[in-house]
């Protein structure tokens, strides 16, 4: 299991910056069921080549365990040998500075184009072969595939689902691999992957920018999920959500989706507010935290998220290990839930909830609001939620759905207010209801966000 990366760009030998290995030695990452090793055939100013090596071990593809299931049901596959199933994470351990479009050491390497020629041996095709046209083409490849023979010896027995392809495409690295790192687990549809709700995020992530205009959209976010109903309707929905977004704003010519609009709007009513020690409830992997750091009148940020996992990638997304004692001053995190009562709660100017009441059971909305608005009890709160009657506009939604299979309910505009009125006059706030996203006639805009304001502050 092979991918070979190669250049002839100017000196060639910039390519061991971008991906953070260098060509004079040999490194591995661990995998799950196996290890992948870099190394570099050739290396000079005029051309460098880069090579993955993936090592699979069959024994652990039958004894690792991810979730309730084994990454494999018998010892005799094609799994070792195929470079489908654990490319993906393969490119995340080795590359992965260059995956996110990072290089601390060359900056503008990341921003410079490229000439690259990309080998992966041993592609398996469950597909048929003009998908891979359909899949390259349309991001400007050039591409050529060599078709393996089930055996050489025996021509009469046909070609396998197996081949090599070759790309060429001149862009950035950090297109490359998004790019690869999406379309080419698609191929393989008996991959042995095990499948969650993350892998939404990834692949809206290592999609942006080309996944939602392709062409194969949905059979890509279709395979990339494993056919899973739940997740795949989930995705498609979300990219079709930020397609209909791009054609409605003429503002910018970098559109914003509608996850950004929100975090955006909440953060200018932040910044509004006067606010100086802000607590995001809910904060996920710290994209409004993001937001916040940039901006010096916010002195004290931290993140809060009943998820250890989503904390995780927060601390690992602000290199909070290595971060500066004054930058652990500035942003912390903790995990806690909404209705808890936790002291941590305490001290902030501002809380805001991007997101997060509809993932709550309505049973539980007085504890939430006992703990935000009574316990907390902070000069100003802002949260936003959904706009069920938004959802006639998302055509391949069932009416009765909801937008996330975690949400617990979506409101209408009137049921929202009508909460908020409740909330404010029972703890002592004013509150201010805005939209969010384009608005349609006679259903509104897709999300809803209100501004609580502590009344004689």
């Amino acid at each position: 299991m092979l991918l070979e990366i190669t250049t002839t760009h100017h000196p060639a030998t910039d390519l061991g910056y971008l991906l953070h290995k260098h060509p004079d030695k040999l490194q591995s990452v661990e995998l799950a069921a196996g290890a992948a090793h870099v190394f570099y055939p050739e290396a000079n100013p005029e051309r460098c080549t880069a090579c993955l090596m993936l090592d699979i071990n069959p024994v652990d593809l039958v004894r690792v365990k991810k979730g309730n299931m084994a990454y494999q049901d018998q010892y005799v596959n094609d799994r070792p040998y195929t470079t489908n199933s654990f490319l993906g994470s393969a490119i995340s351990k080795a590359f992965g500075s260059a995956l996110n479009g990072k290089c601390n050491s060359r900056p503008d390497l990341v921003e410079t184009p490229m000439p690259f020629m990309l080998r992966l041996n041993s592609l398996r095709v469950d597909a048929p072969l003009e998908m891979l046209e359909r899949l390259f083409l349309p991001l400007g490849y050039e591409l050529k595939t060599e078709t393996i023979p089930l055996d050489e010896a025996f021509p009469g027995w046909g070609l396998s689902k197996y081949v090599n392809l070759t790309l060429h495409k001149t862009c950035l690295l950090q297109e490359v691999l998004t790019q690869v790192y999406v379309l080419i687990p698609v191929l393989d549809n008996s991959r042995h992957s095990y499948v969650s709700q993350q892998d939404i995020d990834q692949l809206l992530q290592k999609g942006k920018g080309w996944l939602e205009n392709h062409p194969e959209r949905d059979w890509i976010s279709r395979r990339f999920l494993r056919n899973i109903r739940t997740l795949t309707s989930e995705a498609i929905l979300r990219l079709a959500g930020e397609e209909a977004l791009s054609t409605e704003t003429e503002a910018s010519p970098v559109q914003e989706n509608l996850h950004q609009q929100r975090l955006n709007r909440a953060f200018d009513r932040l910044k509004e507010s006067g606010a100086q020690r802000v607590l995001d409830v809910g904060c996920g992997e710290g994209k409004l935290l993001r937001l916040l750091l940039k901006d010096g009148q916010f002195t004290k940020i931290t993140g809060m998220d009943v998820s250890f996992g989503e904390l995780q990638k927060a601390k690992e997304n602000f290199h909070l290990d290595e971060a500066s004692p004054a930058f652990k001053e500035r942003l912390s995190l903790f995990q806690s839930s909404v209705t808890y009562l936790d002291e941590r709660l305490l001290g902030y100017d501002a809380l805001v909830m991007v997101e997060v009441i509809e993932h709550l059971d309505e049973e539980r909305l007085p504890t939430m609001e006992q703990v935000i608005f009574g316990y907390a009890s902070p000069s100003t709160v802002v949260l936003s939620t959904p706009n069920a009657e938004y959802n006639v506009v998302f055509e391949r939604m069932d009416p009765e759905a909801f937008r996330h299979q975690d949400h617990r309910f979506e409101w209408t505009r009137a049921q929202f207010s009508q909460w908020c009125a409740q909330v404010g006059g029972k703890y002592g706030y004013e509150v201010q209801i805005e939209s969010v996203g384009p608005e349609e006639p006679a259903i509104g805009a897709p999300s809803q966000l209100a501004t609580f304001k502590k009344k004689n502050t």
